[in-house]
């Protein structure tokens, strides 16, 4: 009898969270429940940010779940749109939010902005570089938020680029701990530094002396004052120029120039991850963008940049005073040994052709440990020091205009797939020593959170196992796969008996890679020879049945 009157209430549920296939809802914001009281805040405080839901191409009704939750943003240069086209591949116009949402998932974005009163007391939070916890804290809410809309019985999914993948690891591992019933059956952590992330010290202790320094070049502040210095940066940089400069914020201390963390930020931080673990009652899976083969990024010691830069005429007593600045920047060096990683020297001469006089001069070291080669070239997700530059300033273009290198190692290997046990960064991935249940890993370095064939396929492989494939026969569907994913064939089963028609797969890229005639009765195995990945599927009788999927090759 329960059933009977439970039937009407699931109905009318459904209707109420109905929408057209395909549509959005508006953006949305989500404030924490849970406060959080950072190492230098006064008092605990709430969290917001923004979220936004794709519903799926099939029915409209939110009823699967995926999130997907933005990574380090100090400036909010993602919005969300642009965080639901992170997930752009190839160069064919594809997109893994577009497939999966074809498959019946609903998407949910969420997105931390550059800064937003916090609705505990209005003060100003840094959004995408605040703490992780506090983000985590607030992404706890929208998972409650979503489990009580949601219908059906279908677990979430949980992918986190980047930051991200901290945030959503702690997130659920924290519901987990704190007896919240997350409703998750998947995690995935793209690129994420579980270990922790780089950015060159010489670039640090540079920028750093630049805006904080003599010169004063207000120019390069928000690389400092806006990332650098944020919450979350000082939470996961395994190298901050915090660790190693003296009482005037500038001057290296010179009591270690090996790795050092931020000062009650970075080792703060990751005890409290490593304490709390991963989550319990999901299945954990890691992509890396950096290499599993050892291949670098530059090499040790190398030069960044040496150049000079023209900052024209300043005045100095009422004269007009020529002025430039000589700029070096290198690599971390290899093992053990200590080198000159920033450079800069400010001269002046007072007359056109007179000699320079140097005014300015700043220099920090860098050594590395003697287990491990400096962070900067060891195999990993690549940062693109291109991004920084956007045109809108002269000095700024012209500084990343010579750069010799474009990229820098920014998420480790070994720190992407939480690897705790290798103290040399270079060291080929041991997959016996990763937390994850399963890992896609590259050979080459790619570009940080760089979606590939390969790991769009390791991906939907994952979020898709064993609901592919599944239609059940009616009068529409004559024909359908036995199953999906597939290894090396696919068997088709067929409710009508049918001659000479036409099977055809081909890429993501749009290359036919099978074509073939044959009959179907019942049962038919088509035997293949195809690499990983996603494909399309096209059947075509002679009276005009046409069937399409997806097919996923293991």
């Amino acid at each position: 009898m329960k059933k009977i009157y439970f039937l009407p209430l699931l109905l009318t549920s459904a209707f109420l969270f109905a929408q057209t296939p395909g549509s959005e809802s508006p953006v949305m914001t989500v404030d924490a429940s849970i406060p959080y009281q950072g190492f230098d805040e006064a008092i605990p405080l709430l969290g917001s940010a923004q979220y936004k839901i794709y519903y799926d191409n099939v029915d409209g009704v939110l009823d699967k779940p995926i999130f997907l939750i933005d990574g380090f943003d100090p400036n909010d240069s993602r919005d969300i749109p642009a965080v639901y086209a992170l997930l752009n591949y190839g160069n064919s116009g594809m997109n893994l939010a577009d497939l999966i949402r074809d498959e019946g998932y609903d998407l949910v974005v969420l997105n931390f902005e550059a800064a937003y009163p916090s609705p505990t007391d209005g003060t100003i939070l840094m959004g995408g570089a605040d703490f992780i916890q506090r983000n985590a804290l607030t992404l706890v809410e929208l998972i409650n938020t979503i489990n009580s809309m949601k219908i059906g019985s279908e677990q979430n999914v949980v992918i986190g680029p980047s930051m991200g993948g901290l945030i959503s690891r702690y997130a659920l591992r924290y519901m987990e701990q704190n007896t919240m019933d997350h409703d998750t059956r998947l995690h995935i952590s793209f690129d994420a530094p579980h270990r922790g992330a780089n950015v060159p010290i010489g670039m640090q202790y540079l920028f750093n002396y630049m805006v904080n320094g003599e010169p004063g070049i207000t120019e390069a502040e928000p690389l400092v004052n806006g990332l650098l210095n944020s919450p979350a940066a000082k939470q996961m940089l395994i190298d901050h120029y915090l660790g190693h400069v003296a009482a005037n914020g500038v001057s290296q201390d010179n009591s270690t120039h090996t790795p050092k963390g931020a000062p009650d930020f970075r080792d703060a931080f990751q005890t409290e991850l490593d304490a709390m673990g991963f989550p319990q009652n999901t299945r954990n899976v890691a992509i890396t963008n950096g290499s599993g083969v050892g291949q670098m990024t530059g090499t040790p010691g190398m030069e960044l940049i040496n150049h000079t830069f023209d900052m024209g005429t300043i005045d100095i007593g009422g004269l007009p005073v020529y002025s430039r600045a000589l700029v070096a920047v290198h690599f971390a060096p290899v093992a053990n040994e200590n080198i000159n990683v920033s450079n800069f020297t400010g001269e002046i001469r007072l007359l056109p052709f007179g000699p320079w006089i140097t005014a300015l001069n700043f220099t920090a070291s860098a050594q590395s440990t003697a287990t491990s080669d400096g962070l900067d070239s060891a195999p990993g997700g690549q940062f693109d020091l291109f991004s920084f530059d956007d045109g809108s300033n002269p000095l700024v273009s012209d500084f990343f205009n010579n750069l010799n290198s474009q990229y820098f190692s920014f998420i480790p290997t070994l720190s992407g797939l939480a690897i705790n046990n290798q103290p040399n960064w270079y060291a080929n991935p041991d997959i016996n020593n990763s937390p994850f249940a399963s890992t896609y890993i590259p050979t080459d370095n790619e570009p940080h959170v760089t979606l590939t064939e390969g790991n769009v396929a390791f991906t939907l492989a994952e979020i898709l196992q064993g609901t592919l494939g599944t239609i059940d026969f009616s009068s529409t569907h004559k024909i359908k796969l036995q199953k999906n994913p597939v290894y090396n064939s696919m068997t088709l089963l067929s409710s009508t008996d049918f001659t000479n028609v036409k099977v055809s797969i081909v890429d993501l890229t749009g290359k036919l890679v099978l074509s073939s005639r044959t009959s179907l009765s019942k049962s038919t195995t088509i035997p293949f020879n195809l690499e990983t990945g996603l494909y399309l599927l096209n059947v075509q009788t002679e009276n005009g049945f046409v069937f399409n999927t997806k097919l996923l090759v293991k």
